[in-house]
């Protein structure tokens, strides 16, 4: 199953994408679903339903309907997976880098990228839940998005992508023009 995380994407417009973008986000929520029973695929920004190259504030690159936020999954006190979300906009809560793990947070901050990690302000206030980044669950997901075939690029934090020790050659960074990804995904056809 498909769900938005918050009414608000819905009602401000921002949940528009490509028939081939719908097509795989519902083979995704399948796969998914199969593997870890009653986890639902939760999607943040899409895009606006206007002309295409329409922006899509704050993203610099959802304009198209080819692009679109996932959540990432948790799990509670019990080490269950759940359908929690640790902010009410889904955006904001970090997973911080590890002492051991690389830190292109601070490496983007340091150069004077001062945007890196303002997605911290706009969380619309976080939840009281006891929730973990559950590197399982995680993995599953972005594993399941990467067999996609229609899938082109897929934006996580490089920390994360050591810590669910994946390799792929659609797995990238994103730069540090743009804002941290270490507390969504995001993937693109």
């Amino acid at each position: 199953m498909i769900e938005a995380h918050s009414m608000l994407y819905k009602i401000a417009n921002r949940n528009y994408v490509t028939p081939a973008l719908n097509q795989a986000l519902q083979e995704i929520s399948q796969n998914l679903d199969q593997k870890h029973h009653g986890i639902k695929v939760v999607y943040l920004d899409a895009n606006f339903p206007f002309i295409k190259g329409f922006p899509l504030f704050p993203h610099l690159s959802h304009n198209d309907g080819k692009k679109v936020d996932l959540s990432f999954i948790y799990s509670n006190k019990d080490k269950q997976l759940v359908n929690l979300k640790p902010s009410n906009s889904g955006y904001g809560v970090f997973e911080e880098p590890l002492k051991q793990e690389y830190n292109q947070i601070e490496v983007c901050k340091n150069q004077g990228f001062w945007q890196y990690d303002y997605a911290q302000y706009l969380t619309l206030g976080k939840k009281e839940q006891e929730l973990t980044f559950s590197i399982q669950g995680n993995r599953t997901l972005l594993q399941t998005i990467l067999q996609q075939i229609s899938v082109k690029k897929v934006f996580i934090e490089p920390h994360l992508k050591t810590r669910m020790k994946l390799q792929h050659h659609k797995l990238r960074f994103h730069g540090c023009r743009a804002v941290r990804h270490d507390d969504h995904i995001h993937f693109q056809l």
